[in-house]
């Protein structure tokens, strides 16, 4: 375990009550401050998960003394929040989406490459043990040539969450929410995606957004000089089912169930010729500590974050090109 570290959070958001403080105070991390646009927000919230300083104003967020910046804010704010943190010396970890435009991600990149600072990605999922074995039996050649992959995310959204992330300015529906954590799991194992097609639409009872709660996608990819096709579906209308992602080859097919979670869950199997195997795996640990874990050493230069900002871009853009060829009717060429 890597050295713990002081925070700083702007944004009083449920993944940091829920997920993020748990998994820091595991580690041994401190929380010196929450900063929320309200300050009725940040004082309640601060009451609540035992946090010593709160504040509505930015400037002191930032400059309080503390290693790292936790950015759970609104997905429009994550932009400004993150460069003020790096203006301010702090390396930052950012929910997904990494920003709302490829251009302002690029901006957050960079800058954090010219301060020397770390700026990681909070996707869950890239290592998790199954789709971290998953990949390592890829590489291996286990199942052969990649033909394509399936990811299904369906879920039903909490009823506590069914507010802002259902508005298209703000919250961009379930491409920005889910579509980009499918990215995060396709692209380390596919390479860059070349072009991608989708539709989606609003299907949810409750959902009185603008923004659609249901898309399926095809995104191709080239991997090894060979095309790949992977195919997901993401949903907050779903709740009869768990979710799961497959990999077809040439030699065999990797099925992964329970494995687009939170949670360090999920089983893994290899299908071959032989017959179907069932793959051992670690699932003991918090996803949420092993990216904290990840993203200490990368503060202290012994590691790298389980996901970078670079690759944070990329997984946007995936995302976005999903709502631009729902908009359009159209693929989207990603070269």
């Amino acid at each position: 375990m890597n050295r713990p570290l002081r925070w700083v959070l702007l944004g009083a958001s449920d993944i940091a009550a829920s997920r993020m403080i748990p998994a820091m105070r595991a580690l041994g991390h401190t929380i010196e401050v929450v900063h929320s646009s309200s300050p009725e927000r940040a004082d309640s919230f601060a009451t609540a998960n035992g946090i010593p300083m709160a504040t509505s104003d930015l400037a002191v967020a930032v400059s309080t003394p503390a290693d790292a910046v936790y950015v759970s804010s609104y997905n429009d704010l994550h932009r400004s929040h993150t460069l003020a943190a790096l203006a301010a010396g702090k390396h930052v970890l950012s929910e997904k989406p990494l920003a709302l435009s490829i251009e302002d991600a690029e901006e957050m990149a960079t800058a954090a490459e010219a301060a020397n600072l770390i700026l990681a990605v909070n996707h869950h999922l890239p290592h998790s043990p199954v789709h971290r074995v998953a990949r390592e039996l890829v590489e291996q050649g286990r199942i052969g040539r990649v033909l394509s992959a399936r990811i299904a995310h369906a879920v039903l959204l909490p009823e506590r969450l069914r507010g802002w992330r259902m508005e298209d300015a703000r919250g961009g529906g379930v491409a920005l929410d889910i579509t980009c954590h499918d990215a995060s799991v396709l692209n380390p194992l596919l390479g860059r995606p070349s072009r991608v097609s989708a539709m989606g639409v609003r299907q949810a009872p409750w959902n009185e957004g603008s923004a659609n709660d249901s898309v399926m996608t095809i995104i191709e990819y080239e991997r090894n000089g060979h095309p790949v096709l992977a195919q997901t579906h993401d949903a907050f209308s779903v709740e009869f089912e768990t979710t799961s992602f497959t990999i077809h080859g040439t030699e065999g097919s990797l099925v992964g169930r329970n494995a687009m979670t939170q949670d360090s869950t999920g089983t893994l199997e290899l299908v071959t010729a032989g017959g179907t195997e069932s793959v051992p795996l670690d699932v003991g640990r918090n996803l949420y500590e092993i990216i904290l874990d990840a993203f200490a050493g990368a503060a202290d230069g012994t590691a790298s974050p389980t996901v970078t900002g670079r690759q944070g871009v990329e997984t946007l853009r995936v995302a976005l090109a999903v709502l631009e060829s729902i908009a359009t009717g159209r693929s989207v060429d990603l070269n």
